[in-house]
């Protein structure tokens, strides 16, 4: 699941699914869920923003839910007007976006408390978040550094805590994402000279 649920706009919006793609003949449509609670979500009559490509003849339109069900372990919705597998193709990898409520979801934050936050690791500041990309598998965090700007993927094996209050997040980085490695023939080339002596 997404760690993140918003966009930066006019208003902001909770990133709550993605149609992964068409189910059935009926138009219905497998979802990835980017919500801890979908059945709440996905009510019927629940209205969704689209993020789609600016060509696409969906875009800047909004969609409403007829049903949810969960079918096999999959999450499954029907949308209003999408009655037909035809239909739901022209809708394949759509976002949906509804607008932001009172509800604080588990382990989710919206970008706008994210930014400015200082990246920490073992204690030392490595840098800030200076944006947060979404991305269809998983959101990406920007952080500035003071030589350059490096994304980290906001999951909680290397971003596993976000301290809003204190303003920071830890970071427990792979080797090599926030420096750079040393050259693999210069550690031979270290280790052939240490023999030779």
């Amino acid at each position: 699941m997404s760690r993140t649920t918003d966009v930066a706009s006019e208003k902001n919006q909770l990133r709550v699914g993605r149609l992964l793609k068409a189910h059935g003949l009926k138009g219905a449509f497998k979802l990835e869920l980017y919500t801890d609670n979908p059945e709440r979500r996905f009510v019927p009559g629940a209205e969704f923003t689209l993020q789609v490509p600016e060509a696409s003849a969906w875009h800047g339109k909004t969609v409403t839910i007829r049903e949810y069900r969960v079918m096999n372990g999959n999450s499954v919705v029907f949308l209003d007007g999408i009655d037909d597998r035809s239909a739901a193709e022209t809708l394949v990898r759509a976002i949906l976006w509804m607008d932001e409520d009172d509800e604080v979801e588990d382990d989710a934050w919206y970008s706008h408390q994210l930014i400015g936050l200082d990246v920490v690791r073992d204690d030392v500041v490595l840098g800030q978040i200076l944006r947060v990309e979404h991305m269809p598998a998983q959101d990406l965090l920007i952080v500035k550094t003071d030589t350059a700007e490096v994304m980290v993927p906001f999951v909680e094996a290397i971003v596993p805590s976000v301290d809003i209050a204190a303003g920071r997040v830890i970071v427990t980085p792979p080797p090599g994402l926030f420096e750079e490695l040393p050259a693999p023939d210069a550690a031979a080339s270290d280790d052939t000279s240490a023999a030779s002596d």
